[in-house]
């Protein structure tokens, strides 16, 4: 299949299937006679699963170290399990900090009078020249 057909059948853009090709996540396909790209059911499942990994928020070189483990199924999965456990304790820290900025912004609308901006306490907490 050609990029646009690959881009299609795993809702990832042309642009970004190069870009993976460039960082050598998805390995160079085949020319044709015309030098089109022509892609395999290889090419689509790996870019299927590094869509699924980077939809996860997995950043690329966890996603380059999780292609290695699966193009080695032998291999014991404490290496997976160590990247994934990572990752899910980073996503703990950013749900955390995302409650912490809710709490603040609650805090500052409950605080506020509706008056006029010059006396709103919102942009006063915002900068020190307001």
């Amino acid at each position: 299949m050609r990029i646009g057909e690959l881009a299609s059948a795993t809702r990832v853009r042309a642009e970004t299937i190069r870009f993976y090709e460039k960082q050598g996540l998805l390995p160079p396909p085949a020319r044709t006679s015309a030098n089109y790209r022509s892609y395999g059911t290889a090419h689509r499942q790996r870019l299927s699963f590094i869509r699924r990994a980077r939809d996860l928020g997995f950043r690329l070189e966890d996603v380059r170290e999780l292609l290695v483990l699966a193009d080695d199924r032998s291999q014991p999965c404490g290496a997976v399990d160590r990247i994934a456990t990572t990752h899910l304790a980073e996503i703990e820290a950013k749900i955390a900090d995302l409650g912490k900025m809710r709490d603040e912004l609650m805090r500052l609308l409950g605080s506020c009078s509706r008056g006029t901006v010059e006396d709103c306490h919102i942009i006063e907490t915002l900068g020190p020249d307001r």
